[in-house]
C-alpha cells in the first residue's frame, strides 16, 4: 500500500501553468513558503498546447499572406510554406514538450514542487497522489490557490473515444497536415486553427451552428476574416452542425490525451460526418473547437462544500465566494472572469499580493483594489485573434453596448487609408472602430481588424483602463508613417460628427 506523508507550507498552489507560477512567484517573493502541485508539464496549457505552439503555427502563415502585398516579394508568396521548418519552430516554441527549464526556474525562485494530482481534502488541506502511487497530505498555513485552468469542452457526440477527434491539443501539436480537416466551431480556436492548417496544406471545412464566424467580435472584423479564409480555400457550413460522426478503418491510435507531437499522417482511418441537414462529409481529422470547461471535476471541491466540475466564482481579491475564511483562491481561467493567459497572470499578481498581505496582517484598501481589478478584468480586457487579418479588441463591442443600454457613439475608419498601412502592404484591407461613452467622452471599446493591428491594442487598453478623455487623446501624437495614425483619423472623424462635443 502506498505510504502517506504530511507536509506543511504557508501557501499551496494547485496547477503550475503561467497563472499558478505567478501566484507562487509573488507569495514566495513576499517571504511565504510556497509549494506548487502539478500532474502534467510545468508551464501548463499555454506553453505546450495553446498560446506558444499555436502562434508558432500561425505567424508563418500570416507573414506568407502579407508577402503578396509587398512590392518585390510577391513571387516569394507563390512558394508553398516549408511545413517541416514551421513544425520545427513550433516544437522549439513548445520546448519539445520538455519542462526541465521550467523546473529549473522554480528552483531558482525558491518554489517547492510536488508532481502529482492534487485534490482538496478539507479547509487548507490538499492530498497529492504522486506518479509512483504515494499519497501526500499537504496543509497550508494561510492559503490554497486553485489554478487548474480549463480543458476542451466536447459536444455530446456518441462514441467519442472511437471517433478520436482532435481537440486544441492535437491541433497545435500534430506533426503533419491532414489532407482534409473538418473544424466544428465558430470561435477563436476554430478560426485560428482553420487559418493555420489551410496555410499548412490541409483542405479545411468549417462547420458551425452559428450564422457566421467569431460571433463575439464586431461584425466587420468577423466578415474580413471570413472573406480571407474563403479566398484561401476554406469551405464553410454555417447554420449547421454534426448529427453523427464515426471513424472507419485505420489503427486504434493513441489513447493518450497528452500525445504531444502526434503524427496525423499515420493510418488512423477516415472520419465520416453527417451534418444536421443530411449532407455527408469524409475527412481525415475532425477538430472539436466547441469551447472550454473548468478543470475542477476531480479536485475535491465537494470537501469544501462546492460542486465538482463548476466554475469557481470569486470576489475581486480572487477569494472563492462560497467558502468562508479567506483561505481558498481561484485564479485564472477557472474563475471564468476572463479566459486569457494575460488576464490570468494579472489576476495571479493581484492574488499573490493579497495572500501575502493577509498572511503578514497588512491592511488592504479593498475598495480601491476592487475598482482597479474590476476595470482590468471586465471593462478593459484585451484580446488578439491571430487570424488573417488579425483582430485586436478591448472593451465593449457595439452590440454589447446596446445590450447593456449604454449611450455611446460609434466611430469608424478604414485603416487602408492611412499611409502607414499602405507601407505595410499595398492592398491593405482593414477597419477600425471606437466605441465612445457619450456622457463621459471616454473610449469604452476599440476593435482593429487588419494586418499588423495587434500592436495597436495596448494604446487602446490604456485609453480605456485609464479612462482618458477624448480631448486628452488628441495630444497623444502618433508617429508617421505608421498604422497607429489611425488613432488620429478616428478622432478627426469623431470631431466632425454631429454627436461630438469637442
Amino acid at each position: 500500500m502506498p505510504g502517506t506523508t504530511t507536509r506543511t507550507f504557508d501557501v499551496v498552489v494547485i496547477g503550475a501553468g503561467p497563472v499558478g507560477e505567478n501566484v507562487a512567484d509573488r507569495t514566495t517573493a513576499a517571504g511565504l513558503d510556497t509549494v506548487i502541485i502539478e500532474s502534467e508539464l510545468i508551464g501548463g496549457e499555454c506553453s505546450y498546447w495553446a498560446c506558444d505552439p499555436s502562434k508558432a503555427l500561425l505567424r508563418p502563415a500570416l507573414l506568407h499572406s502579407d508577402l503578396r502585398g509587398v512590392p518585390g516579394l510577391e513571387r516569394a508568396a507563390d512558394q508553398a510554406l516549408d511545413t517541416a521548418a514551421v513544425f520545427k519552430h513550433r516544437d522549439a516554441m513548445a520546448s519539445e514538450w520538455d519542462d526541465s527549464s521550467q523546473v529549473e526556474w522554480l528552483n531558482q525562485a525558491g518554489i517547492s514542487l510536488i508532481r502529482g494530482h492534487g485534490r482538496l481534502a478539507g479547509p487548507k488541506e490538499v492530498t497529492v497522489t504522486t506518479p509512483e502511487g504515494d499519497v501526500l497530505l499537504v496543509t497550508a498555513r494561510h492559503a490554497v490557490a486553485v489554478c487548474t485552468g480549463t480543458s476542451a469542452a466536447l459536444p455530446p457526440l456518441p462514441d467519442l473515444d472511437a471517433l478520436r477527434p482532435w481537440t486544441s491539443r492535437e491541433a497545435t501539436s500534430a506533426k503533419a497536415a491532414p489532407a482534409r480537416l473538418a473544424v466544428l466551431g465558430a470561435g477563436v480556436v476554430a478560426a485560428e486553427m482553420a487559418t493555420a492548417w489551410q496555410a499548412l496544406g490541409s483542405q479545411v471545412t468549417l462547420i458551425a451552428r452559428e450564422p457566421g464566424l467569431l460571433p463575439r467580435v464586431e461584425d466587420f472584423a468577423a466578415e474580413l476574416v471570413t472573406e480571407r479564409l474563403r479566398e484561401s480555400g476554406v469551405e464553410f457550413r454555417f447554420d449547421s452542425g454534426i448529427a453523427a460522426a464515426a471513424r472507419r478503418g485505420g489503427s486504434a491510435g493513441s489513447d493518450s490525451e497528452f500525445d504531444a507531437g502526434s503524427d496525423s499522417s499515420s493510418d488512423s482511418g477516415e472520419v465520416h460526418i453527417t451534418l444536421v441537414d443530411g449532407t455527408e462529409l469524409v475527412v481525415d481529422e475532425l477538430l472539436l473547437a466547441t469551447g472550454r470547461a473548468p478543470r475542477t471535476e476531480d479536485i475535491g471541491l465537494e470537501t469544501v462544500g462546492l460542486k465538482p466540475g463548476d466554475w469557481l466564482a470569486t470576489d475581486d481579491m480572487f477569494t472563492v465566494d462560497e467558502v468562508a475564511g479567506e483561505w481558498l483562491y481561484a485564479v485564472g481561467d477557472v474563475n471564468r472572469r476572463a479566459l486569457f493567459t494575460h488576464q490570468g497572470k494579472y489576476q495571479a499578481r493581484i492574488a499573490g499580493a493579497v495572500i501575502a498581505a493577509r498572511a503578514h496582517r497588512r491592511p488592504l484598501d479593498i475598495r480601491r483594489w476592487s475598482r482597479f481589478v474590476g476595470t482590468a478584468d471586465r471593462a478593459a480586457v484585451p484580446q488578439v485573434v491571430f487570424t488573417d487579418p488579425e483582430i485586436a479588441s478591448v472593451g465593449l463591442t457595439t452590440a454589447e453596448a446596446e445590450r447593456t443600454g449604454q449611450v455611446v457613439d460609434v466611430v469608424d475608419y478604414e485603416i487602408g487609408r492611412v499611409a502607414g498601412a499602405v507601407q505595410y502592404r499595398t492592398d491593405y484591407r482593414g477597419h477600425a472602430r471606437l466605441v465612445i461613452d457619450r456622457r463621459r467622452q471616454t473610449v469604452v471599446g476599440a476593435t482593429f481588424a487588419g494586418p499588423g493591428v495587434a500592436e495597436l491594442l495596448h494604446s487602446a487598453t490604456i485609453a480605456i483602463a485609464g479612462e482618458v478623455p477624448v480631448e486628452r487623446l488628441w495630444h497623444a501624437v502618433p508617429a508617421f508613417p505608421t498604422i497607429s495614425e489611425v488613432w488620429l483619423r478616428l478622432l478627426e472623424t469623431y470631431r466632425d460628427s454631429a454627436a461630438a462635443t469637442l
